[in-house]
């Protein structure tokens, strides 16, 4: 691990800025934020992006700051009003795509190169396979229908090409031609939108072909990409950096290398997806992850897992799924990673098969390698990673590379097993040995550049093939057909396995506070599929599977949903109901609402639950959609779960309030004491009910008026303003004193003893904060409650409880039953 040479944050508050808040609006909640305790604003992508968008992934320029959001002068008068509030900047960085937007003329290089073709100097800015296919040119993917159709709608203008809104420009001397053979005479090939997925010859982001991947291993594309915001960092406008999507990235860990040489160490997390045991790799110039790893742990806490058994029963009897669609985990996701790199990922695939092809020509010991046994193994070994992408060929980090290529071992032993004929299987040797970037040509010295340039960008390429199969196979397929547990199915989840107990999570944060003490820590993002509060209601089914099972029973009116009774499937109903349920059924405020958020719960559900069927791709997709039956998913969301909450719903909702109540509460305080630096999601110092972008992304409502009540003695009136109490006492404690919490800190279990034990969660940091939460409190209150349960505080001194301002021994055993009576958690503070 690198440690960052400049000051950390203590925590982060995350705004989405976009044209309805802009610079200017970040600007006036500065005073509430700092009041509330944070050291920086975390901005989302601040350069030039698509006009109108609302997120800024889609970058469109590097070298200026967005004019929508208030320009660089905006930037610098959000800066200069942070500052003044003892605040500083953290911004989001997309190094890994750049836009393919209308018009066209937007993106600069792009349009550059589209006009020049590979002779162009911008042309090493895009991962362009220019010899795949399509007679050397660039196949952009934007007609409505077949180009022999589209035809009519094509119309010349002086040296540029107009397509409806759409604008490409001419090859020099091509513009008087014919217009067929002008079209044929670009660099660029002009495809109907289908063929994206076979056809298409540039990287994209995952499988969405209006973002390009940028070729930043590149020093010179680095250099162009970058030079506005580290010239930011350093004339100290921006104080630390989120980096998007690393494992698009040829190189991740030489990027990071190069960043922090290029911003003299600023704070830098990457938002880096890790999956089981998997360990961010140790050389990585950086302070750690976004923090989705954190997300599970503490998710898993709040899950029962022998209710989440029981509930895996209801919802088999209820659905009645096959085993690949949504009957088991692993079949579940193995059948979505076929069909991702069958379909969604077959133009990515074609374009390793072809390298492949082209290594076991050029050198005789691995040739004779027929294509499809190549693309059979190429998709095999994809298949079976359960990792997002292996760095095997990481010369800085000899452990993992060493554990990578184990994995990659394992893959390609069942990868082997899937032939029939023994001798054709040695493809899968040969792809495995170029995906490790290992291979070596044998016996004649046939090797030349152009083999060792092919297996280098194979190795790269299927790395990055790897990480978009990951995240469109179980991140945007399975999570959406395995919906037994909804808060389970989130970014960095298992749902396989969505339990973690309290051994594990104490594990975690060791670990953490031992080798990434300043890495960050989420509960809810921009991406998340669920808000952390809707997935902390949903949490509590897994205590009470029984119950709901009897109120999805009632709401369904009891019909036997197998027989087809219902007007949408029984998968549907679940997914809809449960979605309902997290995201409650009373006046309860969303994102950005004025308190009639309930209002509106059919407007944000049906989106919601219209792209749960779509992504999971049973019965309709983005791409092939069933236009009756998205009708009647519809129709079933506004007259069911997005209508006015039946009783049965309803009277749910009020029996469980007190522990949901325990769990919002709980996850809260985890997050902002356990290692790392919390990242607050906007709005969410409350509660906090969002579901599945766009919804996540609505401008925020801020607490400023409330947060001046409770600074003045008023008592909480509502869950939401004991969170926004506990937050603020957590964070201005963070500020107040960085060093009990970050890389110096440390972190100690707490001894909890009695019948009831598994049910307190508590830790030290630096031997003077003490934290203490209430896990899965249907069950403790269903046993008995806590009896004779006692948490042991570490010696010396009083411990103060700041919450309740109650005094404590230190050295004593104390009642847990008297320490979290009032408040389901405990922030204790040695004197």
């Amino acid at each position: 691990m690198t440690q960052p040479s400049s000051p950390s944050p203590t925590a982060t508050y995350r705004l989405q800025l976009q044209p309805d808040f802009p610079f200017a609006a970040a600007a006036r909640a500065v005073p509430y934020l700092a009041a509330l305790g944070v050291s920086h604003l975390h901005l989302s992508p601040v350069l030039e992006a698509v006009p109108g968008s609302p997120h800024g992934y889609d970058v469109t320029c590097h070298a200026a700051v967005r004019a929508e959001l208030g320009g660089e002068e905006g930037l610098r008068a959000l800066a200069a009003t942070a500052r003044a509030h003892g605040l500083g900047l953290v911004v989001d960085v997309v190094p890994n795509h750049m836009a393919v937007p209308v018009p066209l003329s937007l993106n600069g290089p792009l349009w550059e190169v589209l006009r020049d073709g590979p002779t162009s100097p911008y042309a090493r800015w895009f991962d362009v396979d220019w010899d795949g296919g399509h007679e050397g040119r660039l196949l952009l993917p934007v007609l409505e229908g077949r180009i022999g159709d589209e035809l009519p709608r094509f119309r010349v203008e002086g040296r540029v090409l107009h397509y409806g809104e759409q604008v490409f420009p001419l090859r020099p001397g091509t513009e008087r031609l014919p217009l067929e053979r002008l079209l044929g005479a670009q660099w660029y090939r002009l495809g109907w939108w289908r063929l994206a997925r076979t056809e298409l010859n540039y990287r994209r982001f995952f499988t969405i072909s209006e973002l390009i991947g940028v070729r930043v291993e590149d020093p010179e594309v680095f250099d162009a990409t970058h030079r506005t915001v580290l010239r930011l960092v350093r004339e100290g406008v921006v104080d630390g950096l989120r980096i998007d999507h690393p494992d698009g990235l040829v190189d991740p860990g030489g990027y990071l290398a190069r960043l922090r040489a290029g911003t003299k160490g600023c704070w830098t997390v990457v938002e880096k997806v890790l999956t089981g045991a998997e360990r961010l790799p140790d050389g990585w110039a950086c302070a750690g992850t976004t923090g989705y790893d954190a997300l599970r742990h503490v998710d898993g806490l709040f899950v029962c897992p022998q209710g989440a058994g029981r509930l895996f029963s209801h919802y088999r009897d209820f659905v009645t799924p096959l085993a690949d669609e949504g009957g088991d985990w692993e079949e579940t996701v193995r059948r979505a990673a076929y069909e991702v790199v069958e379909h969604d990922l077959a133009a990515e695939v074609e374009r390793l098969v072809r390298t492949a092809a082209r290594i076991a020509q050029r050198v005789p010991r691995p040739g004779d390698h027929a294509p499809w046994a190549l693309r059979q193994a190429v998709r095999e070994l994809l298949v079976r990673l359960p990792v997002y992408r292996p760095y095997a060929g990481d010369p800085d980090d000899a452990a993992r590379a060493a554990a990578d290529a184990t994995m990659l071992g394992g893959a390609a032993e069942r990868a082997r097993a899937t032939f029939r004929v023994p001798e054709e299987a040695g493809a899968v040797d040969l792809v495995h040995d170029l995906a490790l970037g290992r291979f070596a040509p044998g016996g004649d010295g046939a090797a030349d550049g152009a083999v060792d340039g092919d297996v280098a960008g194979f190795a790269a390429r299927f790395a990055q093939t790897a990480s978009a199969l990951h995240a469109k196979s179980v991140e945007d397929t399975a999570f959406y057909r395995y919906p037994v547990l909804l808060s389970a199915c989130e970014v960095g989840g298992d749902p396989g396995e969505p339990a973690l107990g309290p051994g594990a999570f104490h594990e975690y944060g060791a670990r953490m506070q031992r080798d990434w003490p300043e890495s960050g820590t989420v509960l809810s993002t921009h991406d998340t599929k669920r808000s952390a509060d809707v997935r902390a209601r949903i949490a509590v089914l897994s205590e009470c599977p029984d119950r709901w099972r009897d109120v999805l029973g009632a709401v369904t009116e009891g019909r036997d949903v197998a027989d087809g009774a219902l007007p949408v499937d029984p998968m549907v109903a679940w997914t809809a109901w449960q979605t309902a349920f997290g995201l409650g059924t009373s006046d309860a405020d969303g994102p950005g609402a004025d308190g009639a958020a309930a209002g509106d719960r059919g407007e944000r559900l049906t989106p919601a639950v219209l792209k749960a069927v779509r992504e999971a791709g049973l019965r309709t997709t983005w791409t092939e959609q069933d236009a009756g039956y998205e009708e009647r998913v519809a129709e079933f969301v506004r007259s069911g779960p997005g209508g006015p909450a039946p009783e049965q719903l309803a009277a749910l909702e009020a029996e469980l309030a007190p522990f949901v109540r325990a769990n919002v509460l709980g996850a809260t305080l985890l997050h902002l004491t356990v290692p790392g630096v919390p990242d607050l999601y906007q709005g969410t110092e409350q509660e906090y009910a969002a579901l599945v972008d766009p919804d996540n992304r609505r401008p925020p409502r801020f607490a400023a008026d409330l947060l001046a009540e409770l600074d003045a003695g008023a008592a909480p009136a509502s869950v939401s303003a004991e969170k926004l109490w506990l937050t603020a006492r957590a964070l201005r404690l963070r500020r107040a004193h960085p060093e009990w919490f970050g890389a110096a800190a440390s972190y100690e279990p707490l001894a909890v003893e009695g019948p009831a034990a598994e049910h307190c969660v508590a830790f030290v940091r630096a031997g003077r904060v003490a934290t203490a939460v209430t896990r899965l409190s249907l069950r403790l209150r269903e046993t008995g409650g806590w009896w004779d349960t006692v948490l042991r505080l570490p010696p010396g001194g009083e411990w103060r409880e700041l919450l309740t301002g109650r005094s404590l021994t230190g050295g004593s055993a104390v009642g847990v039953d008297g320490l979290l009576a009032d408040w389901p958690v405990a922030l204790l503070v040695r004197e």
